[in-house]
């Protein structure tokens, strides 16, 4: 049934009634369809036959039509002309009168002020056919519940838009129990205009708090995956990783189902939310004295409860939610579109721009220099009470084995610039010394001539640039800005394994690669290189596992392996399991970091691991940190010599204390330790 449509009660007659005063009666009827209860209730009194009241009016128009000899039913009729006497023509006009009252203070327009634009169904383009109501005045009982049960939603859909929340932790009970500013001065307004702008206004009102309900779902998801709202400038091109990811995930029936669930969901609750206000709005027209009081005490209440900070449960009774969350877009826009003029003065400083190659990174000649990224290695994994003593274990696991085989290590803290998600921009951010915190700076960024790590390695002429990118599937045209001079993706790492949810390559079989590829290769020269390990990618469903590293073969041995695994669809029904899956995914990618070290590391080895960014809310359980762990392992005593002033702890996990940088200070700072500081 329409938003729109006022229940009508039907007329217990068989014949009578012109046809004209069917439509005429459907001017009362349809007002508010056309958002114009207001005009109904003279036009139904014109002529109309009405629904309330039909009972008695049908009943006396019957007995007085039929001692006349003619059918003066009280609804529409057919257009067969009836006989009627003077007398009857009289009797059977007060009786529609009496019918055409009552309906007015059924459907509440008895109190209205606002003149019908037509009573003339000839001139009413929105007049229904014959019989529209043909199913109401058969059934009068039920109309009548629909009507009363489409009010009822239409009023908790616009009081839902109103005060939900734009994040999933905020979604409570008492989320709904606030009295919202914007309602209340809607309220007023759309009771104080004209009727044809009142029309107007609800429209409108109606596609903004829809397209308002829209955005805050759209946070929600942003929260719950990268700790922020979504920028309505710069993460549209999010939207087709965040696909890609389900498809990866749940393949690409799942992929085709989440798209068309999305975009069936924005236009449902456009539609409703448009057809949920004017329906509101008409009932408020339609009890113009009863809605002008209740909104004058609502906002008296509002004022009293912000002036006095009444809560319920920690939550502000009075709010005015909607105002700040647009007026917070209107400054996040600004800011992105002011971003890229700071960005670009920020990229025009580079410390090291005019230094000769020949003095840059002389600490580290003849070492192979190898940065690796673990994918949502964060604080979490080390501070969090459930997850600590494992890590724990695994870390000083790793330090003691690593000494034994003569490996000193140092640790910190780095924050990142995001959280959840967007590895890329963390990379970024490590390897240029820019904070690149959304894909216009990685766009910015990527097209320039700002020089990277591996372009001050590529520069000196002293190393080979390689990259070990596993989760690059397809074209990759950024690789070229970072300077590496050959690029291993998934489909070059010789993998014929299976995939692992989103990670093609486990952690262990590209390190093997690397080995097999570059590392292990006589006669070459020292390499630079950047790898990523993205086995503790979300979803950590399935994880692979450590297995012999002269069995890894062309990674077949991990289809047995993955089918051991979790499925993802069941672990992320309890966020316990989310994060005890996360816990063992951190887990083997430290393992497999560590036996590569053990195995394959040399005196010449020099080996940067950290963390790109912290995992997903579901696993920081509230944290907002960005923090992660960064690492630094050489055999060679002079290489952590150079770093002895950082005050970094001893070992692979950093204490508490330890000193935090931003991810954007690391490459001046390693540059300036491993090589003169640049002009």
């Amino acid at each position: 049934m329409s938003l729109f449509t006022r229940s009508r009660q039907p007329l217990d007659t068989a014949e009578g009634g012109a046809d004209s005063e069917d439509d005429t009666g459907w001017a009362g009827a349809a007002g508010e369809a056309s958002g114009a209860t207001e005009e109904a209730g003279t036009a139904a009194g014109e002529g109309a036959d009405t629904a309330g009241g039909a009972d008695t009016a049908s009943d006396e128009g019957a007995e007085t039509a039929s001692d006349e000899g003619a059918d003066t039913a009280a609804g529409a009729g057919e257009a067969e002309p009836a006989k009627e006497t003077a007398e009857g023509k009289e009797v059977a006009a007060a009786k529609r009168d009496e019918g055409a009252e009552a309906a007015a203070k059924a459907d509440g327009t008895e109190d209205q002020t606002d003149a019908p634009e037509s009573a003339d169904p000839a001139e009413r383009s929105d007049s229904p056919p014959p019989g529209w109501f043909g199913w109401r005045r058969r059934y009068p009982r039920t109309a009548r519940g629909v009507a009363m049960g489409t009010t009822v939603l239409a009023g908790a859909l616009v009081l839902f838009a109103l005060l939900v929340p734009n994040r999933l932790e905020r979604l409570g009970p008492e989320a709904f129990f606030r009295l919202p500013a914007e309602g209340i001065l809607l309220a007023g307004l759309l009771l104080a205009v004209p009727p044809r702008s009142r029309r107007l206004m609800s429209v409108a009102a109606g596609a903004l708090l829809g397209l308002l309900t829209v955005l805050k779902f759209v946070d929600m998801g942003f929260y719950s995956v990268l700790a922020r709202p979504f920028d309505l400038v710069l993460d549209w091109i999010l939207l087709d990783d965040a696909a890609e990811f389900v498809r990866e995930s749940f393949g690409r029936t799942g992929q085709v189902l989440a798209v068309v669930g999305v975009i069936v969901l924005i236009v449902a609750v456009l539609v409703l939310m448009t057809l949920a206000t004017v329906r509101v709005t008409n009932l408020m027209v339609g009890h113009r004295a009863v809605a002008t009081r209740t909104t004058l005490i609502l906002g008296t209440a509002w004022i009293t409860c912000m002036t006095l900070g009444i809560q319920i449960a920690g939550v502000p009774l009075a709010t005015k939610g909607n105002a700040d969350f647009v007026n917070n877009r209107i400054e996040q826009v600004q800011a992105g579109l002011k971003d890229g003029r700071v960005f670009e003065k920020q990229a025009a400083v580079d410390a090291f721009a005019k230094t000769p190659p020949d003095q840059l990174l002389t600490g580290l000649r003849g070492k192979d220099v190898l940065f690796t990224f673990i994918e949502s290695y964060g604080r979490v994994a080390i501070d969090d009470p459930a997850m600590a003593p494992q890590i724990d274990s695994v870390l000083k696991e790793g330090t003691n084995s690593l000494k034994a085989a003569g490996f000193q290590s140092r640790s910190a803290w780095l924050k990142s610039p995001v959280t959840g998600a967007g590895s890329w921009l963390a990379h970024s951010t490590f390897l240029s010394g820019l904070w690149i915190k959304n894909q216009q700076r990685y766009r910015s960024l990527t097209t320039s001539d700002r020089a990277t790590l591996g372009s001050y390695f590529r520069k000196t002429g002293a190393w080979r640039t390689v990259g070990i990118v596993p989760g690059v599937r397809r074209a990759w045209p950024e690789g070229k800005f970072f300077a590496l001079d050959h690029i291993y993706d998934s489909e070059h790492l010789g993998y014929n394994g299976p995939y692992f949810s989103w990670t093609p390559v486990p952690d262990q079989f590209s390190l093997e690669a690397f080995q097999r590829l570059e590392h292990g290769k006589k006669n070459r020269d020292p390499i630079m290189a950047e790898i990523i390990l993205a086995s503790s990618h979300n979803p950590w469903s399935p994880i692979a596992r450590m297995t012999d590293w002269d069995e890894l073969g062309d990674g077949s041995i991990f289809h047995q392996i993955k089918k051991e695994g979790t499925d993802p669809k069941e672990v992320w029904k309890d966020p316990e399991r989310v994060r005890t899956e996360y816990r063992h995914a951190i887990e083997y990618s430290l393992h497999s970091l560590t036996e590569w070290v053990e195995r394959y590391g040399t005196d010449d080895t020099v080996l940067v691991f950290l963390g790109d960014h912290q995992p997903v809310p579901t696993v920081t359980a509230g944290s907002t940190s960005k923090d992660v762990p960064v690492t630094i392992v050489a055999r060679d005593p002079k290489v952590l010599d150079k770093i002895a002033d950082w005050n970094w702890t001893d070992g692979l996990k950093p204490a508490e204390n330890a000193p935090t940088w931003g991810m954007d200070r690391f490459r001046d700072r390693f540059m300036t330790a491993y090589g003169p500081r640049g002009d």
